[in-house]
């Protein structure tokens, strides 16, 4: 019997909306929605009622268009404590630090139902993390863990609506079942090879996990005193995430952290039985091309094998040559698409008049802690991703000691994710003792 007939996705971003299109037209499913009730989702749970339910997701690219269409919502839900019926699958599409914050709202005896839950941008750990809730429950549930969500979704006039536009979409996704390549992942990996993107299928979880470019690159790029303090201060002139010192955050020295903050994850997926990867393949192949002579193949494939003088030299050049889009038309006066101009997002108030840390790099503060307490469980060492750490929360501190007056969002709190590092390291710790069924 398909784990597929009735879906709910929890989450009430853009993304959810593109999910909830493509898993309708595809699988002809009964697909509901839920959220929490905050100013931000009362603007989509509005427009949902005014369409009677119909969500719309359109492309920027015509190459894309297999992804848009319309379909109707089937049940929506305010609020995860109302969610009632029997659900075969839950898509969590919200942040992973709310993963057990939204399974814990959910009614026990429905969750108790559900034979599937996927992950649609989960982190190191994430899929340990559900599966040890589930599992304190006495579910079997199957945990499915995407690498990261397919493209970049947006609300179409950038407030939340029924409508949204995908804007780009990545070639290659991976996903990985604590079923190994269980019906659901083939499902999957079927429908997502209809719509054009190639879905690999991993022997584990965390090998999918593992593959989020995000994880490499954002620790790096903005959890470092330049970047940091264009997010907390009050710069007046812009700066870019991609772009070379002094137009953004990339110096010898932050490809040098990106270098070895890889090269310690690599050291601790060793330790969890997982394979690491070739990060400058995984970069230019999986991501984002360079042209061949700005990069040889020889190069790319043989990275790991490289000296690190040579491996920081090569990871520099892919950066040089991404500031323009190498393969887009040139415009009269000979110039290529400025594909690295991606602003710095600086702090802001959010919808409830607080304070708020821009998305990166707040999600990536919550990835990066986690994978902080898998080495410390595992005692791998990790100083350069303990320097970004310690950077990010100097700053959050910082900020919160000088508006101490003003309301400040959680981001501006240390935290430690103990929960959640506890729940993930029972798991792995379980995985990892010898002859144990797993």
């Amino acid at each position: 019997m398909s784990g597929f007939n009735r879906i709910l996705l929890a989450g009430t971003g853009p993304a959810s909306i593109q999910m909830a299109v493509m898993l309708k037209q595809s699988l002809n499913c009964c697909i509901g929605i839920a959220g929490r009730e905050s100013v931000r989702s009362s603007s989509f749970f509005s427009a949902l009622k005014q369409s009677n339910g119909r969500i719309s997701a359109s492309v920027q690219n015509e190459a894309h268009r297999r992804i848009a269409g319309d379909c109707d919502i089937d049940h929506i839900f305010h609020g995860y404590g109302t969610i009632e019926g029997e659900w075969d699958t839950v898509l969590l599409a919200v942040t992973t630090d709310a993963y057990i914050e939204v399974l814990n709202q959910i009614a026990e005896p429905v969750l108790k139902k559900v034979k599937c839950i996927v992950l649609l941008s989960p982190t190191v750990g994430s899929n340990s993390l559900v599966r040890h809730y589930m599992n304190s429950m006495q579910s079997n549930a199957e945990v499915i863990s995407f690498s990261t969500y397919l493209g970049d979704t947006r609300w179409i006039n950038g407030i939340p609506s029924n409508q949204v536009i995908t804007a780009g979409l990545k070639r290659k996704v991976f996903i990985g079942s604590n079923r190994g390549s269980s019906c659901n992942v083939q499902k999957l990996c079927a429908m997502y090879g209809r719509l054009g993107i190639t879905l690999a299928t991993m022997p584990a979880p965390l090998e999918a996990e593992m593959r989020n470019i995000s994880l490499y690159v954002h620790p790096p790029l903005f959890m470092n005193d330049y970047s940091l303090s264009i997010i907390c201060g009050e710069a007046a002139v812009k700066k870019y995430v991609y772009k070379l010192f002094p137009e953004g955050p990339i110096t010898q020295n932050a490809i040098h952290d990106m270098l070895a903050a890889w090269k310690e994850m690599t050291s601790l997926f060793g330790k969890l039985k997982a394979t690491g990867l070739n990060l400058l393949q995984f970069m230019t192949d999986d991501n984002y091309p360079v042209r061949e002579e700005s990069l040889s193949r020889e190069d790319i494939e043989q990275f790991v094998h490289r000296n690190p003088i040579h491996q920081a030299y090569l990871l520099y050049i892919r950066y040089a040559s991404l500031l323009i889009d190498p393969f887009s038309t040139p415009d009269e006066e000979g110039k290529y698409f400025d594909f690295s101009a991606v602003p710095i997002r600086q702090i802001n108030r959010n919808s409830d008049g607080a304070w708020e840390m821009p998305r990166m790099p707040k999600e990536d503060y919550y990835r990066i802690k986690i994978i902080q307490g898998i080495a410390r469980f595992v005692d791998s060492a990790c100083p350069t991703i303990d320097k970004f750490i310690a950077a990010y929360e100097g700053a959050i501190v910082q900020f919160a000691e000088a508006h101490q007056d003003e309301r400040l969002s959680d981001a501006f709190t240390v935290q430690s994710f103990e929960d959640d590092l506890e729940r993930i390291c029972s798991d792995i710790g379980a995985m990892l003792q010898p002859n144990t069924a797993h």
